[in-house]
This record gives structure tokens, C-alpha cells and sequence, in this order.
């Protein structure tokens, strides 16, 4: 199983590419950014929480990075045309010599879309969308030219060139809707994604498997991640405390030897990629820390 680091978009970008390059120093797979604006509150209330921006961000990670892979999680279907998108992950890919990774998503943050005045639309809506959306940028980043005219996009013999270093380019589809959203993961993913506890997520690889068998696609073409809240905690009781405790996220929490209990239910519930989000770890030196103590405590009991 394969560690990745999604860093906090509201630390600064100094503080975000110094522990995108402890965790490339280190061996990681890979290193995420969100796609986000500001944070997560009720329609109306303030934002005041700086964010940066992912596509840039991504782009100066990819100039200052030479081994990890960099990717969205997950970039909106409904900030960017899929044309934009497109063209933007085809020189991103450039610029990282063939690292990136493209994750996508139907769109969910309403103070977002509400303060800019974006439409989101209702949830059958956003899947009509989004089906239309991936199947734009998977053309699009294939190379020649795209026509499609569909409900929500058309283009008329687009390009997008410079083509991306990689072909395919991976997408990563951020889904958990398991009759309409897992299935087009099915059809168009090579990465997917969902926050899981272990139980569900060996639950969705079977529906996702069964999507695959559908369609008549391997099901071991398409890799397997996700994330939970990551805790480290000096002693077991603290840890223990903490997984009994009510977060509302999965988590993964303890010392070391709790946090490999933790994550071997994860592989064995066949996660192939651990996401460890970064806004747990805590501030300054203390996530430079934790990034080190899973590198060398935990990392190698998983491999």
C-alpha cells in the first residue's frame, strides 16, 4: 500500500512545497491539493480562512518537485470549463515531465458555488454533468481533436495541445454514489476515490467490481484509494480515546503500532493508495514530525 499526502491548502505555499518535498524525499507516492475557495460554513456566514488556489498551486508544485506525483482532489466540474481543465492538465503534465495526476469531482461545496454565484444544481443534475464533464477532458487530453454535443458542453473540433507527456493521462474520479456515479468510475477512472472506513470500503470495491463486470472491464485497471483523519497520539490510551470517540470521519489514530492495526484493516479491505490529509498533523514542525514518523514506523509495515 502506497502513502500519499494531501497537504492543508490554507498553510502557506512556502510551508505546503516543504512538506510536499519531505514526503518526495521520502518516498511517497504522491501529493494532492483541493480544490477549494475558501471553507466549508453555512450559506452566509464569513470566510475567513485564506485558500490557495489549486491549478496554480499544482502547477508551481510541478516546477519545484522532480519524483512525486501531483494531482487534484478533486478538481469541481462546476469551477472550470472542461476545455479550460483540459488544456490546463495537458501543461501541468509538461511542466511535471508526466506526474500529474487529474482527480475530478461532480461539485458539492454550497457557500462556494453561492458567494460566486456558480450554479450547482440538484444532485441528478450534477451527475448528468459530470458524466459529460469527463468524458469531454478524457477526449480532449487523448490528443486530435474533440467534437461533442451534449446537453450541458459542446465543442466543435477542439484541441488540446500541447498534448499531456502521459497516455493516458490518469484520472482520478472522487465518487461514492453506487448506482450512477461508481459506475462511470467504472467506465472512464484509473484511479478511484471515496473517504472510507475500511468496512466500506471493501463494501464499494465489490460495487465497483460489479460495475466493471457490466461493462466487461478488468476491475484491477482502476486503483483503489482513500482517506481518513490521521491522529498521532504519544500514548495508546490517548489513541484509543480517540477511536472511540464520535469525529465523524474515518480515522486513523494512536501510536504507530495502533495506526498499522489501523491501516492493515485498510489493506486488507484492498486499499492499493492511503491519502494522509494534513490539516490533523498539526502546525509548524509538528506535521514535519508526523510525516517522518509514518515514513519510517508505519510506511514499512504496510509495504
Amino acid at each position: 500500500m502506497d502513502f500519499s499526502l494531501w497537504p492543508n491548502p490554507e498553510r502557506s505555499f512556502d510551508e505546503l512545497r516543504r512538506l510536499v518535498l519531505q514526503a518526495e524525499e521520502a518516498g511517497w507516492h504522491a501529493a494532492y491539493v483541493a480544490d477549494h475557495f475558501m471553507d466549508d460554513k453555512a450559506v452566509g456566514e464569513p470566510a475567513e480562512v485564506p485558500m490557495l488556489e489549486s491549478t496554480a498551486t499544482l502547477a508551481a508544485l510541478a516546477a519545484s518537485t522532480t519524483t512525486i506525483r501531483l494531482g487534484t482532489l478533486v478538481a469541481s466540474a462546476t469551477y472550470r470549463h472542461p476545455a479550460v481543465l483540459a488544456n490546463w492538465a495537458s501543461t501541468a503534465d509538461q511542466i511535471s515531465q508526466g506526474r500529474l495526476i487529474l482527480g475530478l469531482g461532480a461539485g458539492w461545496q454550497l457557500n462556494e458555488h453561492h458567494a460566486y454565484g456558480i450554479e450547482l444544481g440538484d444532485v441528478p443534475t450534477r451527475i448528468d454533468r459530470f458524466e459529460q464533464y469527463v468524458t469531454v477532458v478524457r477526449s480532449l487530453l487523448a490528443g486530435g481533436t474533440t467534437t461533442f454535443a451534449g446537453s450541458h458542453y459542446q465543442l466543435e473540433a477542439a484541441p488540446c495541445r500541447p498534448e499531456p507527456v502521459q497516455q493516458p493521462l490518469p484520472l482520478l474520479l472522487g465518487v461514492k454514489g453506487e448506482r450512477r456515479t461508481m459506475a462511470i468510475a467504472a467506465a472512464q477512472a484509473s484511479i478511484w476515490n471515496a473517504w472510507c472506513t475500511p468496512e466500506e470500503l471493501a463494501h464499494r470495491n465489490g460495487v465497483l467490481d460489479g460495475h466493471c463486470a457490466t461493462i466487461g472491464r478488468d476491475p484491477a485497471e482502476i486503483r483503489r484509494t482513500t482517506q481518513a483523519l490521521v491522529i498521532p497520539t504519544a500514548t495508546a490510551d490517548e489513541g484509543q480515546a480517540l477511536r472511540e470517540s464520535s469525529i465523524g470521519r474515518p480515522l486513523v489514530a494512536g501510536t504507530p503500532e495502533q495506526m498499522i492495526e489501523d491501516l492493515a484493516r485498510f489493506a486488507e479491505a484492498g486499499c492499493d493508495e492511503f491519502i494522509v490529509p494534513g490539516w490533523t498533523l498539526g502546525d509548524g514542525t509538528a506535521a514535519s514530525d508526523a510525516i517522518a514518523m509514518l515514513t519510517e514506523s508505519v510506511a514499512p509495515a504496510l509495504r
